[in-house]
Protein backbone atom coordinates (compact mmCIF):
# COMPACT_ATOMS: atom_id res chain seq x y z
CA UNK A 1 0.00 0.00 0.00
CA UNK A 2 2.57 2.22 0.98
CA UNK A 3 4.32 1.63 -2.48
CA UNK A 4 1.33 2.37 -4.20
CA UNK A 5 1.06 5.50 -2.61
CA UNK A 6 4.52 6.43 -3.42
CA UNK A 7 3.93 5.47 -7.03
CA UNK A 8 0.79 7.91 -7.19
CA UNK A 9 2.64 10.68 -5.57
CA UNK A 10 5.54 10.48 -7.94
CA UNK A 11 2.82 10.29 -11.11
CA UNK A 12 0.85 13.65 -9.38
CA UNK A 13 4.21 15.21 -9.60
CA UNK A 14 4.99 14.01 -12.82
CA UNK A 15 1.72 15.51 -14.52
CA UNK A 16 2.28 18.94 -12.73
CA UNK A 17 5.93 19.08 -14.09
CA UNK A 18 4.46 18.63 -17.38
CA UNK A 19 1.80 20.62 -17.15
CA UNK A 20 4.43 23.73 -16.16
CA UNK A 21 6.08 23.31 -18.29
CA UNK A 22 3.44 23.45 -21.25
CA UNK A 23 2.24 26.72 -19.77
CA UNK A 24 6.12 28.08 -20.22
CA UNK A 25 6.30 26.76 -23.59
CA UNK A 26 2.82 28.18 -24.13
CA UNK A 27 3.76 31.49 -22.39
CA UNK A 28 7.34 31.31 -24.64
CA UNK A 29 5.64 30.92 -28.06
CA UNK A 30 2.89 33.96 -27.37
CA UNK A 31 5.94 36.17 -26.36
CA UNK A 32 7.82 34.95 -29.68
CA UNK A 33 4.14 35.76 -31.71
CA UNK A 34 3.51 39.28 -30.09
CA UNK A 35 7.42 40.05 -30.31
CA UNK A 36 7.32 38.94 -34.12
CA UNK A 37 3.73 41.05 -34.71
CA UNK A 38 5.56 44.02 -32.83
CA UNK A 39 8.25 43.93 -35.16
CA UNK A 40 6.36 43.24 -38.26
CA UNK A 41 4.19 46.55 -37.29
CA UNK A 42 7.68 48.71 -36.64
CA UNK A 43 6.57 50.01 -33.03
CA UNK A 44 8.62 51.44 -30.65
CA UNK A 45 8.40 53.01 -27.44
CA UNK A 46 5.03 53.26 -25.85
CA UNK A 47 3.38 52.20 -28.40
CA UNK A 48 5.49 48.53 -28.48
CA UNK A 49 5.10 48.23 -24.51
CA UNK A 50 1.12 49.43 -25.18
CA UNK A 51 0.84 46.31 -27.46
CA UNK A 52 2.86 43.85 -26.01
CA UNK A 53 0.92 43.76 -22.57
CA UNK A 54 -2.17 43.87 -24.81
CA UNK A 55 -1.17 40.56 -26.81
CA UNK A 56 0.17 38.73 -23.70
CA UNK A 57 -2.52 39.71 -22.09
CA UNK A 58 -5.49 38.00 -24.53
CA UNK A 59 -7.28 36.02 -22.93
CA UNK A 60 -6.69 32.69 -26.02
CA UNK A 61 -3.25 30.96 -26.14
CA UNK A 62 -3.44 32.70 -29.52
CA UNK A 63 -2.68 36.32 -29.38
CA UNK A 64 -3.85 36.79 -32.89
CA UNK A 65 -7.14 35.21 -32.15
CA UNK A 66 -8.55 38.77 -32.37
CA UNK A 67 -6.29 40.69 -35.63
CA UNK A 68 -7.01 43.93 -36.58
CA UNK A 69 -8.21 44.92 -40.06
CA UNK A 70 -5.68 46.51 -42.36
CA UNK A 71 -7.53 49.81 -42.02
CA UNK A 72 -7.30 49.58 -37.94
CA UNK A 73 -3.40 48.60 -38.63
CA UNK A 74 -3.05 51.99 -39.99
CA UNK A 75 -4.94 53.68 -38.27
CA UNK A 76 -2.92 52.88 -34.63
CA UNK A 77 0.15 53.22 -36.82
CA UNK A 78 -0.74 56.29 -37.08
CA UNK A 79 -1.52 57.38 -34.04
CA UNK A 80 1.51 55.98 -32.57
CA UNK A 81 3.45 58.79 -34.58
CA UNK A 82 5.13 61.04 -32.69
CA UNK A 83 4.08 63.68 -35.08
CA UNK A 84 0.91 62.65 -34.69
CA UNK A 85 1.17 63.07 -30.74
CA UNK A 86 2.05 66.80 -31.11
CA UNK A 87 -0.51 68.39 -33.29
CA UNK A 88 -3.79 69.54 -32.64
CA UNK A 89 -6.97 70.52 -34.24
CA UNK A 90 -6.86 70.94 -38.22
CA UNK A 91 -3.05 69.78 -38.16
CA UNK A 92 -3.17 66.51 -36.72
CA UNK A 93 -6.58 65.88 -38.55
CA UNK A 94 -3.99 66.73 -41.99
CA UNK A 95 -2.18 64.68 -40.86
CA UNK A 96 -4.06 61.73 -40.18
CA UNK A 97 -6.04 62.41 -43.16
CA UNK A 98 -2.76 61.91 -45.22
CA UNK A 99 -1.35 59.30 -43.13
CA UNK A 100 -4.22 57.22 -43.08
CA UNK A 101 -4.45 57.15 -46.80
CA UNK A 102 -0.73 56.69 -47.76
CA UNK A 103 0.26 52.71 -48.97
CA UNK A 104 -0.90 50.02 -46.34
CA UNK A 105 2.03 49.60 -43.22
Amino acid sequence: MRILKSALAMMVLALGMAAAAHADNSQQNKMKTCNAQAGDQKLAGDARKSFMKSCLSAGSSAPMAKSLTPQQQKMKTCNADPKAKTLKGADRKAFMKSCLSGPAA
